[in-house]
């Protein structure tokens, strides 16, 4: 049986895709929820959850809302690549307004991350978790930004924080990428379940990728958690080798098709650019 926190847990995001998989995952466990979105929760509340409506630009409302909790699931905001005004409240003041809160609260945040935080290193590269953050756009740099907060609320202030580098989480792999940043939905809820539970995480990354063989990333710190993903996209492999774009830098690039919106480097496709 799976041990339940002491506090509730705070879940943003709760309405979108990966927000509902977490809710019915976690309260299935047992789990006391306080979800919240900007839009509504789009199926019935399941046990012990409660929700409430609030834009991350708003840090009462959010400080409210985190009152008693333990821990911040933190899965709101913008989640694609939009322009930077776009980006700029939910993602960048929203975040201040989430540690904030964790910072009263005395609670864990666990951030939702982002492979476009290091979009544009070469999918040749085995990257590990220290690696240099290459953003692939202004979402992706709202995230390398998220792990920077994470980094200072814990040096400054001693909020613990885990940051899961999010591969691409849907319900299979569609393309040839994903055979390597597959995150299956079973994988990253045992994922926020150990990093809520675990006893001490300090503030770390963990790359969020099921256990793909051809995976571009390394050494994390998954071990601080207790946390092994059990799924796998190689079984999709005879089906979706091949399925690729005819774009040189979005086949190119860790980031795929996020490393060529808006770009404007003709050179950039270039294989002997550097």
């Amino acid at each position: 049986m799976s041990q339940i926190p002491a506090r509730p847990v705070l879940l943003t995001g709760a309405s979108g895709a990966l927000g509902r998989q977490l809710t019915k995952y976690l309260s299935g466990l047992g789990w006391t929820l306080v979800l919240t979105d900007i839009a509504p929760f789009p199926e019935p509340l399941p046990p012990n959850c409660r929700f409430e409506r609030a834009d991350l630009a708003d840090g009462v409302a959010i400080l409210r809302l985190a009152e008693g909790c333990g821990t911040i699931l933190h899965f709101g905001g913008v989640s694609v690549e939009r322009p930077f005004s776009e980006v700029l409240m939910p993602n960048i003041a929203g975040l201040y307004h989430i540690y904030e809160a964790a910072r009263r609260e005395k609670a864990r945040v666990i951030f939702a991350s982002s492979n476009h935080s290091i979009g544009f290193h070469e999918r040749s590269e085995k990257l590990d978790d220290d690696c240099q953050m290459l953003p692939d756009g202004y979402y992706g740099l709202s995230k390398a930004y998220g792990e920077l907060m994470g980094r200072m609320y814990w040096y400054k202030h001693g909020v613990e924080n885990v940051n899961i580098r999010i591969g691409s989480s849907l319900p299979e792999p569609i393309n040839e990428r994903m055979l390597s940043t597959y995150l299956s939905f079973d994988d990253l809820c045992r994922f926020c379940e150990r990093a809520t539970l675990a006893e001490r995480t300090e503030s770390c990354v963990i790359w969020g990728a099921s256990a793909n063989k051809s995976s571009f990333w390394g050494k994390d710190a998954r071990e601080t958690i207790g946390w092994e993903p059990t799924d796998s996209a190689d079984s999709f492999a005879a089906q979706l080798t091949g399925v690729v774009t005819k774009e040189a830098a979005t086949e190119r690039y860790q980031g795929g098709p996020y490393t060529d919106i808006d770009r404007t480097r003709v050179d950039l496709a270039n294989p002997l650019f550097r």
